[in-house]
């Protein structure tokens, strides 16, 4: 056995150390290769509260754990807090970088200090490893480890550019739930190119859940198959030492929602949401049917079908989400039928994106919110466009904002989100959604209203969440309670408003009015001057 150590330190070995195997331990070596149980139980240490330095001991979840890791390239696992997650994944981990050569490995965690916490866990239980198993080490720091065989371990905190131009065999989510939704997306948008960079790459995610995040969503969509995850949960009662006696001594120490939420794996919302959690979590979310960059399609427009379009207005700089859905009418239940979000979108070049997919969807009407700089993309849609089905708004003293035929000194294109409008729509929706009177088919909408919650006497986003997609189900709403709705999706009504309208652009593309006395036409120019037909004759080429 050579002496020879890692920067002094008597536990590892040094990079290019030869050890000289006897047969007991190349049989050892061969059987900790193909069985990762066997490799976890007989040589892998970790400290107990208790106890100390002990063996790890795999609970019958661990063994499916390890099982499930080494044989799916997918997996995510729904686990109650305190079940020795972080542990069983420290030890699947080290198995696959001590056997496979050229691993690269990204530990990622929503704080960088927690990820650099298991990698730490990992050298601990690499130091209590025989010195005749081990792979030379090559460096040795907090937070990193590589190995001679060219495995290594890298730990960062979960963001976009934590492995942004890496290749990685592995990259492992801890308590992805606790991940903010925009690093979450922005992370997922940048890490897949890494992933299908190779066919073997593996992702593994665990967590506990945190409300109806993105980690609910990947976990939803792994339960209905509609993504290559794999799926494992685990319940507190599966863990040793746990039962109705501890339970009840925890919710004594907690809450009986935190225990919901953090042992029994719910996905709750906001407690003080405006639609009652149970069911958000009963509204089946489904992938849109078309995408066309930011615009999500779940239903292409039908023929004689009635939709609104309902937009949110931000000023492109990145912050808050320009934003719009589109609504079918023509039935009860109504129904979400396409969704439009993004960031960046100048207000100049918005309105010929809501004024395209208007047109599309049968002329939709289009109901712009016109706080902030939401009246100049309505102004620009309506006069510069000529988009003609804008839906207008007069004010009617204690009233409020009603919808009505844009006529009288009070009237305005679009809406402006009062108190009162606010109310309002927050009462009508809630009534549509929670009697399934209205159909929400997209998961960003699902989880904006998750979190949109009773703050300062009324309702808007969580703390550094988005309330711009269920801002237009709540103007929706609003139209909804409106007397004008009634007409406007009455299909006779409709028709009539339709043909009043066109007569009256007839009259203002004439340049003359005409006047019938049953004897003669006669002709008065804007000058006022009378003309008759007998003064130019009926087959004058002047007529």
């Amino acid at each position: 056995m050579a002496t020879e150590t890692y920067l002094a330190n008597p536990n590892l070995k040094k990079a290019g150390v030869q050890i000289e195997y006897n047969e007991e331990q190349v049989a050892e070596y061969v059987k900790c290769v193909k069985d990762i149980v066997y490799f976890i139980k007989n040589y892998v240490k970790i400290v107990n509260v208790d106890r100390g330095l002990v063996p790890f001991e795999l609970y019958p979840f661990q063994e499916n754990m390890v099982n499930m890791f080494n044989k799916e390239r997918f997996a995510i696992t729904k686990m109650p807090r305190q079940s020795g997650k972080s542990t069983t994944v420290v030890a699947f981990m080290l198995w696959k970088i001590l056997f496979t050569d050229n691993q690269n490995v990204a530990i990622l965690a929503n704080k960088g200090a927690l990820a650099r916490e298991m990698v730490a866990r990992i050298q601990l239980a690499y130091e209590n490893l025989p010195m005749w198993m081990q792979q030379g080490i090559v460096s040795w720091n907090k937070g990193s480890m590589e190995l001679e065989n060219g495995s290594k371990i890298i730990a960062s905190a979960t963001s976009s550019s934590a492995v942004r131009g890496g290749s990685y065999n592995l990259i492992f989510l801890d308590e992805f739930a606790f991940v903010p939704r925009n690093l979450a997306e922005d992370f997922f948008a940048s890490v897949y190119p890494t992933i299908s960079s190779g066919k073997t790459s593996q992702v593994i995610i665990v967590s506990t859940p945190n409300g109806m995040n993105h980690f609910y969503k990947m976990w939803i969509d792994a339960l209905e198959n509609r993504s290559s995850y794999k799926t494992l949960e685990v319940h507190w009662s599966e863990v040793p030492g746990r039962d109705q006696e501890w339970k009840d001594q925890t919710i004594k120490n907690t809450s009986e929602e935190q225990f919901r939420q953090e042992f029994e794996g719910e996905f709750l919302g906001s407690n003080n949401g405006l639609i009652n959690g149970a069911k958000l979590r009963q509204i089946p979310f489904r992938p849109p049917k078309i995408k066309r960059g930011d615009l999500d399609i779940w239903v292409e427009p039908q023929p004689d079908h009635i939709y609104f379009l309902v937009a949110d207005v931000a000023r492109g700089i990145g912050l808050d989400y320009s934003a719009f859905s589109v609504f079918d009418a023509t039935t009860i239940p109504y129904r979400q039928v396409a969704k439009y979000r993004n960031k960046d979108i100048l207000p100049s070049v918005y309105p010929n994106l809501i004024g395209s997919v208007a047109t599309e969807y049968n002329h939709a009407y289009v109901l712009v919110e016109t706080n902030d700089i939401g009246g100049q993309v309505a102004d620009t849609l309506h006069r510069d466009l000529e988009y003609d089905n804008m839906i207008m708004t007069s004010s009617r003293g204690r009233g409020g904002q009603q919808i009505g035929g844009g006529f009288g000194k009070n009237s305005q294109i679009g809406v402006k989100t009062s108190k009162q409008v606010k109310r309002i729509g927050c009462n009508s929706l809630k009534e549509l959604i929670e009697n399934d009177k209205l159909i929400i088919e997209d998961f960003d909408t699902l989880e904006e209203l998750a979190s949109f919650v009773s703050r300062r006497q009324t309702y808007m986003a969580e703390e550094g969440a988005h309330d711009d997609l269920v801002m237009g189900l709540v103007l929706f709403s609003w139209v909804v309670r409106n007397e004008y709705f009634k007409e406007m999706t009455d299909h006779d009504v409709r028709k009539m408003l339709a043909e009043e309208k066109a007569k009256s652009l007839e009259q203002e593309m004439l340049p003359f009015g005409f006047f019938d006395d049953g004897n003669e036409e006669v002709v008065v120019d804007n000058n006022g001057d009378v003309w008759s037909q007998s003064g130019w004759g009926i087959d004058s080429n002047n007529w």
